[in-house]
C-alpha cells in the first residue's frame, strides 16, 4: 500500500493559474438595471453607449462581447515543461422577437467565436484539457468560427420549438451546474469540472439540430425539459448542410429542476444521449485488422449523465449567493467510449465577503475511469492508460464587475502512463 501510494503521490500534476478577463458586454445575462454607470462600477467596459445600449436591451436587443485571456505552463513534469499564452473572445447575440415588437415568444441566438495562440493541454499527459476555454471554437489556435446561429418559438408558456446550429454548452443540453459550469472562463478551468466528458463521444459542441423545450411550471428556473436531435459529425467550421445526407444523429433527453432542500436552493439534473454512428472499437482482433486492412467498428453509442447542486449556507434565497456543494456523475457503454465512468465533487462559493460582493470560489476533484483497448491475435500488447483523477482550485477575483483576476491551481495524475506533470498557470 505504502509503494502504491508513493507512486500516485508522485504521479500529480500541479497546475497553477492566473487569469484575467474583460467583459465589453454582459457577463452572462443583461444587468438588472442598466449599463450605465462609472468606469468602475458599471456592469461593462464600453457602458451603455449613450444611451442606446439600454434602449437596445429594452427593445429586447442584447449584445454579449468578453475576452478571455490565459498564462499557462507546465512547471515540472509532464510531456514538456513550458508557458504558453493565449485566449478566446466570444460574441453573442439576443433578439427578443416579443420585446421588439414582432411578435411573441421568439428568440434569435447567434454565438461568433475564435482563440489565438496555443495552450499547455497537450503538454500534461492528461486526458481532461486543463484549459477548457482553448477547446472552443477548435482545441488548435487562431481560428474564428460561428458556433451557432438558432431560433427558438415558445408556441404556448410551456412548450417551445427550437431549430438551427447551437453550441451545445449554452445551449438547453448544456449540462448546467450553479458551481461548475462553462467554457474555462468564469468558473473552473479543466473541462472535467464544466461538463461531463463521457457525454463528449456523441455530443459535438457545434451541430445543426432540431429539439423541443417543455417548462412543466412555465418558469425555466424552476424546471426545464428538453429533447434535440442534432448531427453527430457537426462542427464549428463549417455549416453542416452538406453532412446531413449522411444520416448520423445524436439523440439527446435532459431535465433540470429547482430543489428547496433544508429550505436552500438546490438543482438535479439527469440526461441521456446517443448517437447512431459506427464508431471505431477499443476492441480490436490484430489478425483481422492484418487479413482485411479494416478497423472493427462498434454500431452506435450511449451515457447518462447526472450532476446537482446544492447551497448549503444562503444569505438571501434566489440571490446567487451563497456558499454550496456540487457533483458529477457519467456512464457510458465502455466501448466505443473508453471513458466508462466519471464523477466529479466540490465545493463552490459566490460573494461571500460582505465586501466582495461578486467573488467566485471552487474546489473540486475528479476521477475518470478508463477503459483501456485491448487487441488480440499475434502481438503482445500493454495498458497504454490509466484511470485518471485531479484536483483544481480557483479564486475569481472581481477587480470590477467586468474585469475578473483568477488564479487557479490543478493537480492532476494523467491517464497517460510514467507522465508526472505540475502545470502553473491560468485564466485572466
Amino acid at each position: 500500500m505504502a509503494n502504491k501510494l508513493s507512486v500516485i503521490a508522485a504521479a500529480v500534476i500541479i497546475l497553477f493559474g492566473i487569469s484575467f478577463s474583460v467583459n465589453a458586454g454582459a457577463a452572462e445575462a443583461p444587468p438588472a438595471s442598466t449599463y450605465s454607470g462609472d468606469f468602475w462600477s458599471r456592469s461593462t467596459l464600453t457602458g451603455d453607449w449613450g444611451g442606446l445600449r439600454n434602449d437596445l436591451a429594452k427593445k429586447g436587443v442584447i449584445f454579449d462581447l468578453s475576452l478571455t485571456q490565459i498564462y499557462q505552463g507546465t512547471v515540472d513534469g509532464g510531456k514538456k515543461e513550458r508557458w504558453e499564452y493565449g485566449g478566446r473572445g466570444d460574441l453573442n447575440i439576443h433578439v427578443d422577437t416579443g420585446k421588439l415588437g414582432l411578435w411573441p415568444g421568439g428568440f434569435f441566438a447567434v454565438e461568433v467565436e475564435g482563440n489565438y495562440n496555443e495552450s499547455v493541454n497537450g503538454y500534461t499527459g492528461a486526458l481532461m484539457p486543463v484549459n477548457n476555454s482553448h477547446m472552443f471554437p477548435r482545441p488548435m489556435g487562431d481560428n474564428l468560427n460561428v458556433p451557432a446561429v438558432n431560433f427558438t418559438q415558445f408556441l404556448s408558456p410551456y412548450f417551445g420549438v427550437m431549430f438551427g446550429k447551437f453550441a451545445t454548452l449554452t445551449s438547453t443540453a448544456g449540462d448546467m451546474n450553479e458551481f461548475a459550469h462553462g467554457k474555462g472562463d468564469t468558473q473552473f478551468m479543466n473541462i472535467a469540472f464544466n461538463l461531463n466528458p463521457v457525454v463528449s463521444t456523441t455530443v459535438p459542441y457545434s451541430a445543426l439540430g432540431a429539439g423541443m423545450i417543455l417548462l412543466p411550471t412555465k418558469n425555466p428556473h424552476e424546471a426545464i425539459v428538453s429533447f434535440m436531435v442534432m448531427q453527430t459529425n457537426g462542427s464549428s467550421s463549417v455549416t453542416g448542410f452538406s453532412d446531413l445526407n449522411q444520416n448520423l444523429m445524436t439523440f439527446v433527453g435532459e431535465g433540470r429542476v429547482t430543489t428547496n432542500f433544508f429550505g436552500l436552493t438546490g438543482h438535479q439534473l439527469l440526461g441521456v444521449a446517443y448517437s447512431n454512428k459506427e464508431y471505431g472499437s477499443i476492441d480490436q482482433n490484430a489478425r483481422v485488422i492484418i487479413q482485411t486492412g479494416a478497423i472493427e467498428k462498434e454500431k452506435g453509442s450511449w451515457n447518462i449523465h447526472y450532476n446537482f447542486d446544492q447551497y448549503l449556507y444562503e444569505p438571501k434565497k434566489g440571490s446567487g449567493q451563497g456558499i454550496g456543494i456540487f457533483g458529477r456523475f457519467g456512464m457510458s457503454d465502455g466501448n466505443p467510449n473508453f471513458m466508462q465512468y466519471f464523477y466529479s465533487i466540490g465545493i463552490g462559493g459566490k460573494g461571500v465577503i460582505p465586501c466582495r460582493p461578486l467573488d467566485e470560489f471552487g474546489i473540486g476533484y475528479y476521477y475518470l475511469d478508463v477503459k483501456n483497448p485491448t487487441f488480440t491475435g499475434p502481438f503482445a500488447t500493454r495498458s497504454l492508460l490509466r484511470d485518471e483523477q485531479g484536483f483544481e482550485a480557483y479564486y475569481n477575483f472581481a477587480v470590477t464587475p467586468w474585469m475578473r483576476l483568477t488564479p487557479n491551481i490543478q493537480i492532476i495524475r494523467p491517464a497517460q502512463k510514467d507522465v508526472v506533470s505540475v502545470t502553473t498557470g491560468g485564466r485572466p
